[in-house]
């Protein structure tokens, strides 16, 4: 294909520079700008990113305007559909779906390393009783490096199943742990016999008084909700594993750096807000006076779980997880008075040109925390599920960076301080 370009004049000077078109897969184009320094002097200036390209990437694919999401060519829809969270997750990793023989040996690797170290089960003792299950992991994440220290660059290149299953396994071992430590009850382990999502759920909720039984369509619907959080291209905290990764930093402090970005509210914590604010419309029984407080350009007051920062339309796993949500509810013969406020606010919304003209559509958040509380996962644990299942992804972008043009992140800002100043004798 003919190489086009892009002309940059420079008006004031009187001079002008061609700057290379690179279009991707799906016609996505961008200005190469990798040389416009060098040639001019000058740099791009573009607050938090929004029109930046940062990496060329094979992994994942948005259309925010369309309302697509793929994993590896996938639709999001079919991967929830046909596969399971270990099977994506082997697909975000590989580039391709496993057959039966290498689904075995990844969900073997899974299992054999599915325990945590049992020096690192007494950090526990230290932490406070009531500590956010979000920092605990964060921090024990951390630790694991000085378990595994080999987990660097090369060795991750060499041995990226068992490196990934590792940490997948273990941090969700980690994650089950840090929930019973802020509940103040005895750590359960992990079993041989026991899939992925159905292990994690026996470590969460079994107990020596009260065992816990595993329902099939409890696991069905968390592999669900981890498929459609496992990757999500070059958001916060994907974009901080790359930054903290560039460095060369090992495996597990660089996915702990991703961890801390993901803990913040505009980011991870939607969905959590999102069950605080449908508690509150509830209690006050008028759900259009929110939505009117909401467009009121004099109240701090925002419908949290609605719009994004891609989206310019349905957010597609928004538009699976309120599907899911109704059927799983009414599988299980749950009856939650949050679900029919959250319809409720979501019609009148959408019924609005308000929020229509500005795309402030439904996302992934708004649905997903009442399907978490319907397992009974409490609202402190629902970043840190965020967390479990953006794992895969995570380390396809670090592995994808390693193996690539590896150099280390450095962008350049636009001083605006004070001019040249001399100290006074």
């Amino acid at each position: 294909m003919e190489q086009k370009y892009a002309k940059l004049i420079f008006e004031d000077e009187g001079k002008e520079i061609l700057l290379p078109i690179v279009v991707g897969t799906e016609g996505e184009k961008a200005i190469d700008i990798t040389r416009l320094r060098r040639d001019t002097s000058y740099i791009t200036i573009d607050p938090s990113f929004a029109n930046t390209g940062a990496c060329y990437s094979e992994i994942t694919y948005i259309d925010g305007e369309r309302g697509i999401l793929r994993y590896r060519g996938i639709p999001v829809e079919d991967l929830v559909e046909k596969t399971s969270f270990i099977e994506t997750a082997y697909l975000l990793l590989h580039g391709k779906l496993p057959n039966p023989d290498q689904r075995s040996k990844f969900s073997n690797l899974l299992n054999v390393n599915s325990m945590l170290h049992e020096d690192m089960r007494h950090f526990f003792d230290g932490f406070p009783r009531g500590a956010h299950p979000m920092h605990i992991l964060a921090t024990m994440i951390n630790a694991l490096s000085t378990f595994y220290p080999n987990v660097d660059a090369l060795s991750l290149s060499e041995h990226i199943d068992l490196s990934a299953a590792r940490l997948i396994s273990t941090v969700r071992t980690l994650a089950a742990f840090a929930y019973k430590k802020s509940v103040g009850e005895p750590v359960v382990y992990p079993r041989h016999d026991l899939p992925y999502c159905a292990n994690f759920l026996n470590m969460m909720f079994d107990s020596p008084v009260a065992p816990y039984e595993i329902d099939e369509e409890v696991v069905k619907i968390l592999n669900v909700l981890l498929i459609l959080h496992a990757d999500h291209g070059q958001n916060c905290s994907t974009t901080a594993v790359r930054i903290v990764g560039s460095a060369q930093v090992n495996l597990y402090s660089t996915i702990s750096a991703g961890i801390s970005a993901l803990s913040g509210p505009l980011h991870g914590g939607a969905n959590q807000a999102v069950m605080e604010m449908l508690r509150k419309i509830e209690k006050d029984g008028n759900v259009q006076k929110w939505v009117d407080k909401a467009k009121d350009k004099n109240s701090n007051f925002k419908l949290m779980g609605f719009g994004h920062r891609v989206y310019k339309t349905y957010d597609p796993r928004a538009a699976i997880t309120k599907k899911q949500c109704h059927e799983f509810l009414k599988k299980m013969k749950i009856k939650d008075s949050l679900l029919d406020v959250a319809m409720e606010l979501e019609n009148a919304a959408l019924k609005d040109d308000y929020f229509i003209s500005r795309n402030l559509y439904p996302n992934v958040d708004f649905y997903s925390g009442i399907i978490y509380r319907a397992i009974g996962i409490p609202e402190n644990m629902f970043t840190v599920m965020f967390a479990l299942a953006r794992l895969p992804g995570w380390i396809a972008h670090w592995k994808e960076m390693v193996d690539g043009d590896n150099k280390i992140c450095r962008p350049r800002e636009i001083y605006i301080g004070k001019p040249l100043r001399r100290i006074e004798d």
